[in-house]
């Protein structure tokens, strides 16, 4: 009996002791975790969005807003139609189907999304068909006045993974911090079904809106390139084209425009290519428009002279097993380098690669910022790879002199040429002027990064850019009574290891009034097929956009 009577005590001690164990784990090791796991029991947070900031042209013009968005919402447990028969009623008025019939004949489920993103006239006719069990939540989505105006620029909001609004591509992308703001919060007690309990203690953390951007865009002179270059794709039979427009003595990006573009307030009906924005997320090798910069190099590095007479320019050029010949195959012997840049001159350009050298060739790539990133303020900026110094052999100096074989992006090429036309002083270019918070603004300051060349250096090839205008291919085209300093290009388009012997980039890059520039423009056109040469395509099109600007500015001709 006392055997029997010590076993049940050890019996009942070893449960105690087991009892004793398990609550110390809980109440002590694990408590934390029980105590969340019950007060999300009892308790819920539901996030309260912040308004995301608003983006402003230069005048003071909203790009995008904000407006009112629905959520529609079932609440199965209080539906008294049949789930079928609800989602019949919904169709008319809904994109997509994305809910089934068993969740909402779940009676267990209290709240169940049955679609986003529904305007204000959706929310009206749904609400009239009085259906009971259904209900909506107020946000807010994107509104784009100027429908797809600057669309390459702004970017758009959509959702990510998490299902929360973010922005992507452009600014949207890459101000999304200073636009999203801060969400708030509220906190709640529920009951063991999930529904908020009346008169129960509720808890709000605010929401902080977003700052808002306001842009050095011009809006008047967007709405003018974005024109034009609808009008020239069409008349010279293009692929795509962009135009690009900065102020060169602060790097202020005043108009940007590429097509085929999208619509930003219904991104998701688009092509997601269509995404991003090829002035500076596509390489190309820029062709002839390449050679003002080499020019520039070579005269500021001391190889040439600016007045120095081309002794090589009799023929063509045999380097290694190729052959390089003028556009044209008219050689002009004895060129001087003004003469080699109002013709367009391949083997002039050789000249002067051959006087600079690789060494400083590579340099003067280096400073005038092939190989890195401009810094502009957009979301997707690429950087094409600029191959390694030692990596050069003769034929790609000598090609690279004339632009091709080597790979830039539209905006590198904006950004190196304005230090042509601001004294050789090179500026980030910048999208953005300033950002505001409620009643505190915080201006951004434009960055000057280097001097690439000297003044007088730029002064002389400037001369050389207008001379090109005035006597070159293109020269037809030009407004009177304005000096302008431009530069056509005609680049071959390599594929699979060749280059197409038919297909073409055609451009033109200038600035004008020539000797106080007030804008630096380049202008692209992806295989024209009027005429392959940028004399007869990129360059008209480009004096037609400078004689808008003239005009919208009211720069006077000279008399």
């Amino acid at each position: 009996m006392e055997r029997r009577l010590r076993i049940l005590f050890l019996f009942f001690l070893f449960f105690f002791a087991a009892v004793l164990g398990k609550l110390f784990y809980w109440q002590i090791i694990d408590g934390r975790r029980l105590l969340t796991l019950a007060a999300q029991q009892y308790s819920a947070i539901r996030e309260i969005p912040a308004q995301r900031g608003k983006i402003y042209s230069e005048d003071n013009f909203p790009l995008v807003m904000n407006v009112p968005s629905y959520l529609l919402y079932a609440d199965p447990s209080e539906l008294k139609i049949l789930p079928e028969k609800l989602i019949e009623d919904l169709k008319p008025f809904l994109k997509e189907d994305k809910f089934a019939a068993p969740f909402l004949s779940n009676k267990q489920l209290h709240w169940l999304s049955l679609a986003k993103n529904l305007d204000e006239e959706t929310r009206k006719k749904i609400e009239d068909l009085k259906i009971e069990g259904i209900g909506f939540e107020e946000s807010e989505k994107r509104f784009y006045p100027e429908a797809s105006l600057s669309a390459h620029l702004l970017g758009f909001v959509g959702e990510d993974e998490q299902g929360k609004q973010r922005g992507y591509f452009g600014l949207e992308g890459y101000y999304d911090n200073e636009l999203k703001g801060k969400a708030g919060s509220t906190y709640f007690e529920q009951d063991a079904l999930g529904r908020p309990i009346p008169l129960s203690k509720e808890l709000e953390e605010k929401p902080f809106p977003g700052r808002s951007l306001f842009l050095n865009l011009d809006r008047s002179l967007q709405f003018i390139i974005e024109e034009s270059l609808k009008k020239g794709l069409v008349k010279y039979q293009a692929l795509s084209g962009l135009v690009l427009v900065m102020n060169p003595k602060n790097g202020a990006i005043l108009g940007m425009a590429s097509f085929p573009d999208y619509d930003p307030g219904n991104y998701y009906n688009f092509d997601s290519e269509l995404f991003r924005n090829p002035a500076i997320s596509s390489a190309f090798e820029p062709g002839s428009i390449f050679k003002v910069l080499v020019m520039a190099a070579g005269i500021d590095s001391g190889a040439i002279g600016a007045e120095e007479i081309c002794t090589r320019c009799s023929g063509p050029r045999t380097i290694a097993d190729y052959t390089i010949k003028t556009w044209n195959e008219k050689y002009y012997p004895d060129s001087s380098m003004t003469d080699v840049i109002v013709h367009s001159d391949n083997v002039g350009m050789v000249y002067v690669s051959e006087k600079l050298g690789r060494k400083r060739f590579y340099n003067y790539l280096e400073k005038f910022g092939f190989g890195e990133k401009t810094g502009i303020d957009l979301q997707g900026e690429i950087i094409p790879p600029l191959k390694k110094e030692s990596d050069w052999l003769t034929i790609d100096l000598a090609t690279a002199s004339f632009g091709q074989g080597i790979a830039v992006t539209p905006i590198q090429v904006l950004t190196a040429i304005s230090t042509i036309a601001n004294k050789g002083w090179l500026y980030q270019p910048q999208v953005v002027k300033k950002i505001m918070e409620e009643h505190e603004s915080l201006t951004i300051k434009p960055i000057r990064k280097s001097q690439v060349i000297s003044e007088a250096t730029a002064q002389a090839v400037t001369q050389m850019m207008v001379e090109a205008v005035e006597k070159g291919e293109a020269k037809w085209a030009k407004p009177s009574g304005y000096q302008i300093a431009g530069k056509t290009g005609t680049a071959q388009i390599p594929i699979a290891g060749h280059y197409d012997p038919e297909k073409t980039i055609a451009s033109f890059v200038g600035f004008a009034p020539a000797q106080d520039p007030k804008f630096v423009m380049l202008v692209i056109l992806r295989e024209p097929k009027t005429s392959p040469w940028g004399s007869e395509t990129a360059a008209p099109l480009w004096f037609e956009i400078a004689k808008e600007i003239f005009r919208l500015w009211k720069i006077p001709p000279k008399t």
